[in-house]
C-alpha cells in the first residue's frame, strides 16, 4: 500500500481520463498502465490513465472522471494506492449533526463555528464535509453534503457515502428517535466507521465500569433510582452525596444532601439563578420535598459517594479532561480545565458561578511544590479509565470529557463520562491552543479510522 497527498486539479476534457503527474506516475508503478481504477468514497471506475510530465503530486481529472465518482472540489487531498492497479482519493470525512432553524451562513446553527474548524483542520488532506441524516439518500449510497470554499462560505455537494463518519449529533432527543438508531446501523453494516455513537447516561457508565477493578478503584459508589433506605444508608456512611439525573449536563438539576449527626439534614440546590441551602429536622421530611419537586423523575436519579475536593478559598475544585484518541489509536488529554465552584454552588459549572482556570493554576495554590507530579498522575488515570470505558462499551469511541476529581490526600476520582462532551474549557485564554490541538485530535482519529495513513500524509 502507497498513500501519499496531491492537488486535485478539474480538466476540462469531457471524457473519462485520469492524468497522473510524473512523480505519482512512477511512485505508483504504472508505467504500461494503459487504464487505473480510481476510487472516492465507495464508488470506483476503470478509466484511461496519461502521463503529465509535471513536477510534484498532481492529478488532473476529466469532467467524465470527476463526475462518474463525483469528486467535490479541486484542492489537496490524500491519494493512496489500494493494490490492484487501484488509486483511491480522499478520505471522504463526514460529520454527523442536526438542527431546527438552518440558515445560509450557519446551516448547523450555532454548531456551525466548530464543525467550519473542524473542516478547515483537515482540509489539505481530506474531503471533509458537514451533513443531517436528512441528507442521506440511502437507495444511491450518497449524501448531500455541505462543504467550505477557499473564502469560508458553504456550498453543497452531493458525494458517495464517507469513509468515516464523526457523530456530533448535538443532544440525547435528536438521536434517540428510531431513525437516527437506523442510520447508525446502517453506517456499521455497511463497515463505514462511525465514532461516538451516542450520549452516554451516568448509570450506565457506572454499570459498564462495575466489573473493572482498574476503573473502580477511582470511581466513588454510585447508586441508580437508589431507595430510600439505601439514600440513608449512604448519607451516615459518607455524611454527604450528590443526588442528580442519569442523563443530565451542565449540573441541572444536581442535589448535595449532607448529614450531620447533631443538626440533622441539609440539601443545597438551584433554584433558578440562586443557590438554595434549606434544613431539614428528619430524614423523611427531606425526603418528601426530593419526591415533591422530582416527582416521578426520582426513579431516572443517582446517589453518588460525597468526596472531600481540594479546595481554594473554601470552595472544591473538579477538573475537565477532554480526551480524544490520536491518530495511533491511542487516548491522549488533549485539554484539561480547572474548575472552581461558586459561593454555595451544588457544581463547578460556569453558570452556576464557578470560574475556569488552568490545571497547572489550581494545583500550584493546592498542592504547591507537588502540583505538577499530581497532574501527571491525573493525567495517567485519566488515561486508564478511557481504557476502562472503550474497553466495556459495546461500540466506537472518539472523544471522552471525563470529570475527575482530587481529594486532599492526591487520589484521582471520576465523577462522570461524557462520549460527546461541550468545548467550553476550550474558552479559557490560555487553554486555546489546546482546543486546536482537540480539533486536530479528531481529524488525526478520522484518517486512522478511513485507513489513510503512512507515508507523508501525515
Amino acid at each position: 500500500m502507497s498513500l501519499t497527498t496531491c492537488n486535485v486539479h478539474f480538466s476540462q476534457q469531457s471524457d473519462r481520463v485520469v492524468y497522473l503527474s510524473s512523480p505519482l506516475y512512477k511512485q505508483f508503478k504504472l508505467a504500461g498502465k494503459r487504464s487505473i481504477r480510481i476510487k472516492l468514497g465507495n464508488v470506483a471506475i476503470s478509466a484511461p490513465v496519461k502521463l503529465l510530465r509535471r513536477a510534484g503530486n498532481h492529478v488532473y481529472l476529466s469532467a467524465g472522471v470527476r463526475n462518474a465518482i463525483k469528486v467535490p472540489k479541486t484542492g489537496n487531498v490524500c491519494l493512496i494506492s489500494t493494490g490492484d492497479n487501484e488509486i483511491q482519493l480522499g478520505p471522504l470525512v463526514g460529520i454527523l449533526t442536526d438542527t431546527i432553524h438552518p440558515a445560509e451562513s450557519y446551516p448547523f446553527g450555532n454548531r456551525s463555528g466548530f464543525i467550519k474548524e473542524v473542516i478547515r483542520t483537515g482540509s489539505r488532506k481530506a474531503y471533509m464535509f458537514g451533513f443531517t441524516p436528512n441528507d442521506i439518500n440511502w437507495q444511491k449510497e450518497t449524501v448531500n453534503g455541505y462543504f467550505l470554499n477557499a473564502q469560508g462560505g458553504w456550498f453543497r455537494k452531493v458525494v458517495p457515502l464517507p469513509d468515516v463518519v464523526y457523530n456530533r449529533l448535538p443532544n440525547r432527543k435528536a438521536e434517540s428517535t428510531s431513525y437516527i438508531s437506523s442510520v447508525r446501523e446502517r453506517f456499521v453494516k455497511k463497515q463505514i466507521p462511525l465514532f461516538n455513537w451516542s450520549f452516554l447516561n451516568k448509570a450506565d457508565v457506572y454499570k459498564l465500569l462495575d466489573n473493572d477493578p482498574e476503573a473502580l478503584a477511582h470511581l466513588p459508589e454510585s447508586v441508580a433510582n437508589p431507595s430510600p433506605a439505601k439514600i440513608k444508608e449512604m448519607l451516615e456512611k459518607y455524611q454527604f452525596l450528590y443526588f442528580k439525573p442519569g442523563g443530565g449536563s451542565l449540573g441541572i438539576g444536581i442535589y448535595r444532601l449532607t448529614y450531620h449527626p447533631v443538626r440533622g439534614y441539609f440539601v443545597r440546590y438551584r433554584r433558578g439563578s440562586q443557590n438554595v441551602l434549606v434544613r431539614y429536622p428528619s430524614f423523611s421530611s427531606m425526603m418528601r420535598m426530593l419526591q415533591a419537586r422530582l416527582g416521578g423523575r426520582i426513579s431516572q436519579y443517582v446517589a453518588q459517594q460525597g468526596i472531600r475536593l481540594v479546595e481554594i478559598d473554601k470552595c472544591q475544585l473538579d477538573f475537565r479532561f477532554h480526551m480524544h484518541k490520536n491518530g495511533h489509536n491511542q487516548w491522549v488529554p488533549a485539554g484539561i480545565g480547572a474548575k472552581k465552584a461558586g459561593r454555595g454552588s451544588v457544581t463547578t459549572h460556569v453558570k452556576n458561578g464557578g470560574s475556569l482556570m488552568t490545571p497547572e493554576q489550581a494545583l500550584g495554590r493546592t498542592f504547591g511544590s507537588e502540583a505538577n507530579a499530581i497532574l501527571e498522575k491525573a493525567k495517567r488515570v485519566a488515561v486508564k479509565l478511557s481504557e476502562a470505558i472503550e474497553r466495556n462499551y459495546p461500540h466506537r469511541l472518539g472523544e471522552l470529557g471525563l470529570d475527575i476529581g482530587i481529594d486532599k490526600s492526591g487520589d484521582v476520582w471520576m465523577f462522570e463520562a461524557n462520549a460527546k462532551p461541550g468545548r467550553s474549557i476550550f474558552k479559557h485564554p490560555a487553554l486555546r491552543s489546546e482546543g486546536k490541538a482537540s480539533v486536530s485530535y479528531i481529524f488525526e482519529h478520522c484518517l486512522y479510522l478511513s485507513r489513510f495513513q503512512g507515508g507523508d500524509a501525515l
